[in-house]
């Protein structure tokens, strides 16, 4: 009896051993999470030096890394706190005597974030021209936190600063942009786009929203009608299309109004929340439905620009910084996946031995790094045209080039965050073991912002037939491609323009095609557009890198992404060697 006893003693001391070890090596693994977004990523350092240099990036690497230390410990802290069910948004429209505020609370741990967000300088970076880089590499560490509750607000404020200065009066530039700029919390302003109606979507032609003239000397208006989708619904101002009596019906009728959500006697303007979206993602932004009430706005620009102005300045700017928040949360998704396969044991071994693992985790740095470098070299691109640096085919490019990184960038971090899942297996399902559950449902809200696939697709290709614009952006690529000097690059440079030449004959054969049959082949086109455009930025970066003695893995990853998504060229020994050397390091 005394040994049975000794024996079950043993086995016992052994599980409990084991299950210790276990739990030790998930405490590991939560503290191998980066301190800091910045320092910790290389990869996004090595492509703001590629654009600004050496000596910009170290001008610009405080701001940068402070940051990234506050997004990676404040921030991430107060995000998963306020994503809690009990801390979610609240619709709140009176206050304690019974005045009508038309609020939403919002738990603490929402303004705290908000606090750091607008403080690290993501909105003020706009006061200087130009500055498109800056403010997309500040949102990326903002956006390793997924939404966060603000990250939708960033965008659309930073939409009605661009509309400002391109379109207000002096007068509205002087009273709102100040404030649009500051990076004080508690005094900035913060902006919305309150575009859709229940019965247009996509077609916003239909918009029904109605616009009277109050006061024609100062460009004043009343807004009547009702908007279906309203985020960040508590915003200062709201940018907003609406039709003036008489006007022409579709598009071409809409004209383009700033809402103040107060008066300037401190009263509630005429605007009225109906409900708060229940969403399965951004949970902790709120988004509602409005009424329009006799609201008093201003016209922005022309009437008959309305819609353009909308698109040029609202759309365009909100499917950038949808881009890059969509490229953050897969990078964050791949290092919770990575960190966590080095700690994570089966059978004795770390799971990041295992081959499939590490194609997997190979295949999502690949993808990141992909989607990064197209999406902040459109930023780039944007300062070149601001600045007045680009060349003829910048704006036919950047018109395709950020609809279609929209679409990619959205649908392929879903597919990163899912792998990252897989990864963590069962435990990557729960919501209170990572982040990776909020960072899918938010990017499957990405990818319905800002034009859900189909449309940016159907209006690429509405362009193309209309303008051309397939021509221009294949010359874009050449030069980009033709750019690449090295011995090294010098394979990939003709590769590169062959792939080129091939996709300008297969776009012009599109233009020959039905409606039906052109529509369904324009998809994998897009995408092979989008993929060669993503392999040139990357070889760029990777050719400076290597030049400079740039972090290891990125030309193996640009050989995989290469492999993957463009042109299968890896012998099987050589493309198991470069998922064993892409997934070896963050």
């Amino acid at each position: 009896m005394s040994a049975i006893i000794q024996k079950q003693d043993s086995a016992s001391q052994e599980k409990s051993s084991a299950v210790s070890a276990g739990r030790r090596a998930m405490a590991e693994w939560e503290r191998a999470q980066p301190d800091n977004y910045y320092e910790s990523d290389r990869d996004l350092q090595n492509i703001l030096e590629f654009y600004w240099g050496e000596e910009e990036l170290s001008a610009r690497k405080s701001q940068l890394s402070r940051f990234g230390h506050e997004a990676a410990t404040i921030v991430d802290a107060a995000v998963r706190r306020n994503n809690l069910n009990e801390n979610l948004p609240r619709l709140d429209r009176f206050n304690a005597i019974g005045e009508r505020t038309e609020d939403v609370a919002f738990s603490p741990d929402y303004h705290l974030a908000g606090q750091y967000i607008y403080g690290s300088g993501v909105m003020a970076a706009y006061a200087e021209p130009a500055n498109n880089l800056l403010n997309q590499a500040l949102f990326y560490l903002s956006s390793y936190n997924g939404e966060a509750g603000h990250n939708c607000p960033l965008a659309c404020t930073a939409g009605i600063i661009k509309t400002l200065k391109r379109a207000g009066s002096e007068e509205l530039k002087a009273k709102y942009l100040p404030r649009l700029l500051d990076p004080n919390y508690s005094t900035r302003l913060h902006g919305a786009q309150f575009l859709t109606e229940i019965q247009g979507g996509s077609d916003v032609g239909l918009n029904a929203c109605t616009a009277t003239p109050l006061d024609q000397e100062r460009g004043t208006w009343l807004i009547n009608g009702e908007k279906w989708f309203c985020s960040n619904v508590t915003a200062d101002l709201a940018l907003i299309t609406a039709r003036p009596a008489g006007a022409a019906p579709g598009t071409k009728g809409l004209g383009l109004f700033l809402v103040p959500r107060k008066l300037d006697d401190g009263s509630t303007n005429g605007l009225y929340i109906r409900r708060l979206k229940d969403k399965l993602g951004t949970r902790s932004m709120a988004t509602g439905e409005v009424d329009f009430r006799d609201a008093v706005a201003y016209q922005i620009g022309s009437l008959e620009r309305g819609f353009n102005q909308a698109m040029e300045f609202v759309v365009n700017t909100s499917r950038l910084y949808n881009a890059t928040g969509s490229a953050a949360a897969a990078r964050r998704a791949y290092v919770v996946a990575w960190t966590y396969a080095q700690h994570r044991q089966a059978f004795g071994t770390p799971i990041s031995g295992f081959p499939l693992v590490q194609e997997t985790l190979a295949e999502m740095r690949s993808e990141v790094m992909a989607l990064t470098s197209g999406s902040l070299y459109l930023a780039h691109l944007l300062d070149e045209m601001e600045s007045g640096r680009a060349d003829d085919t910048a704006a036919p490019f950047f018109r395709v080039a950020v609809n279609l990184n929209k679409y990619l960038t959205s649908i392929n971090a879903t597919s990163v965050i899912r792998r990252g899942i897989e990864v963590l297996g069962g435990n990557g399902a729960m919501e209170t073991f990572s982040v990776l559950p909020r960072l899918l449902r938010d990017c499957v809200i990405f990818e319905a912002w800002e034009g859900a696939h189909n449309t940016l697709l159907a209006q690429v290709l509405r362009d193309i037939h209309r303008y051309r614009v397939h021509e221009p952006f294949c010359t874009h690529l050449v030069h980009l491609f033709s750019s690449l000097q090295s011995g090294q690059m010098a394979e990939l440079h003709a590769q590169g323009l062959g792939q080129v030449e091939s996709l300008r004959s297969e776009l012009n054969g599109l233009l020959k095609e039905d409606e039906l049959t052109g529509s369904i082949a324009f998809r994998r086109a897009a995408e092979r557009m989008m993929y060669l455009f993503y392999a040139a930025c990357m070889a760029r970066e990777a050719e400076r890198g290597e030049a400079r003695n740039g972090n290891a893995g990125r030309r193996e990853a640009l050989e995989l992404f290469w492999h993957r998504r463009v042109a299968a060229t890896l012998s099987m020994p050589d493309y198991l060697k470069r998922i064993s050397q892409v997934s070896s390091a963050l």
